[in-house]
This record gives C-alpha cells, structure tokens and sequence, in this order.
C-alpha cells in the first residue's frame, strides 16, 4: 500500500500513535493551492493536509520527546473503508500501532472532538418492468417508484444522543440515485444510495436493523460499513491531553479512524486544523495561525509527558 509508519524507540515508558490521512476528495476547481490574506485555500487542506503537516513538522523537529511516538501517515481514508490503509495495518500489521493512546488529525478548527459516528451505504434497489415509451401501460417505472422512498426520506427525524456528555445529531440522507437505460425506455431499475450515519451509542448491527426497518418492503444491500466510536474521554490518557490542550471537547459528527484504535481499544481523539464544515467543500480553506496553534499545542504535549 501507500502507508508510511516511523517510530522512535526511545525507552519510553509511554507510547502515542499521532495519525493522519494522506489522500483528499476529488478536485473540484480548486487547485492549485493558493495563499492569500493568512489562509491556505484549496483541495485537501481542511481535511487533512494541514494536519498531516502538522505532524510531518513535529516528526522532524521533536528529536526527545518525553514519549515514543508512532507516525502514520496513510492512504485511502476517503473511499470505501475496506481499502482504507489505517485498515490494512489493523488487520495485517496491529503491533504497529500498539499504543498507550492516539491522536488523529483530523479537522476540528484547532479543538477537540471525542469518538465519532458510524457510517453505513447502502442501496434501497427497486423494481419495474421495461416498455416502449409510447406505451408506458406496458411497464412499471422503476425511476417513479422511488418516490415513496424519497418520501420516507424526508419524513425522517433525525437522533439526538448524548453519549458521555457529547450529543451527537444522526442523520439519514439519499446521496445518490440511478436509473434507466435510455430515454424512450421504461426503467426497469432504479437504485436509491443513503448514507447512515448514526450515533455511537449504536453497533452495525443495530444501524443495519434500523435501516432495514426504515425501508420495510423493499431490497436493501449494504454496500459499505464502519463502527462508531465512543469518546473515550474518561481513559487518563485522555484525560492529559483534554488537559493538555484545554477548551471544550466537542463530538466528532463525522467518521474518522478514531473508530479503528477504539476496536484496538485504544484510546484515541480527533484533533487538527480546519474547521470540518469546509471539509470537501469547494471553498476548502485553514488560516496558518490553525495550523501554528496545532503545532505548538502537540509540540507542548509532546515535551511534557
């Protein structure tokens, strides 16, 4: 794969893992990166090269930290997660990145956000017959059928859930759609793609039975799916670095890799530069004195453990 690890070796009687993603959502007009007015606009440097090279800077200037420390940088966080790279070292390589606790550096405007949520795809696939267009009364229309479901969709009321005392807000929504052959066909086929994400306080297997639910009487697959995870936040390795870089934790609303260090039962937290709403947005942007902040908070707690 495409995942870089280095690690000191110390002596330490403490080990962190300090993790970030390498690749980005697609372009969408928006490179190259420019810098204008303290800003760093655009592709990827919200989430997550600007905490990626947060991390790449400590790597080489921190020479004795008061801990080991773990760097891994790695590939495909933004597709599938059974490509995802974090992923690959979890199932083939889990030693390295054995660990007293782990920071992720994901983007969260230069505060902390505990856990995250669970995402799960899948398709709601529908049914029709195929017919001339001229004469409609011959087929079902798989495309119109996908209306009740849009329906449904729009009636959802979203969860509120305090877990730990973070509140997390799921939210089920249809991200994409498909149908059709040509234009003077009745569409035997439609496919309706959603998007769970749901709430740490719930399994896959839960997520799953809701969705099932949600769209009784039609054929749901589940095309991908990743856990949730829970803040953590009463662990005392978690504790020191709440402690360490100060102000109110916050809960992570999307999925990142704390979820995979958590089934290792590793404590972990999000913590970076960018504010996550411009994450995969066109207008992508972090103000460098983010970045600076990020560094010297980690640089501090590095040097004080």
């Amino acid at each position: 794969g495409d995942t870089v690890v280095a690690r000191t070796h110390l002596g330490r009687p403490t080990r962190v893992v300090v993790a970030g993603h390498l690749d980005t959502v697609p372009v969408a007009d928006n490179l190259p990166t420019r810098l204008q007015d303290g800003e760093l606009w655009g592709r990827g440097t919200v989430d997550m090269k600007g905490g990626v090279a947060v991390a790449l800077a400590l790597a080489v200037q921190v020479e004795a930290p008061t801990c080991d420390v773990t760097w891994v940088f790695y590939d495909h966080e933004e597709v599938a997660s059974d490509l995802n790279g974090l992923g690959r070292l979890v199932r083939l390589h889990p030693d390295w990145l054995a660990c007293d606790f782990a920071v992720l550096g994901e983007p969260t405007s230069g505060g902390l956000e505990g856990g995250c949520k669970g995402t799960l795809r899948a398709e709601v696939r529908l049914h029709g017959v195929a017919a001339h267009s001229a004469r409609a009364w011959a087929g079902v229309n798989a495309v119109h059928a996908a209306g009740e479901v849009l329906r449904r969709l729009e009636d959802y009321a979203a969860r509120d859930v305090e877990v730990d005392g973070l509140v997390y807000r799921e939210c089920l929504e249809a991200v994409l759609i498909s149908g059709g052959t040509a234009s003077n066909i009745i569409p035997d086929a439609c496919v309706v793609t959603v998007n769970y994400r749901f709430a740490p306080d719930r399994s896959e297997a839960e997520a799953l039975a809701f969705v099932q639910d949600f769209f009784d009487g039609y054929d749901v697959v589940v095309t991908d799916s990743a856990p949730g995870a829970l803040p953590g936040l009463d662990r005392p390795a978690a504790q020191a670095f709440v402690a360490a870089v100060g102000g109110q934790v916050n809960p992570k609303f999307g999925w990142t890799d704390v979820a995979r260090f958590t089934g290792l039962g590793i404590p972990a937290v999000n913590y970076g530069p960018g504010d996550p709403v411009l994450a995969h947005k066109q207008e992508e942007h972090v103000p460098l004195d983010q970045i600076r902040h990020c560094e010297a908070t980690l640089r501090t707690w590095l040097g004080a453990r």
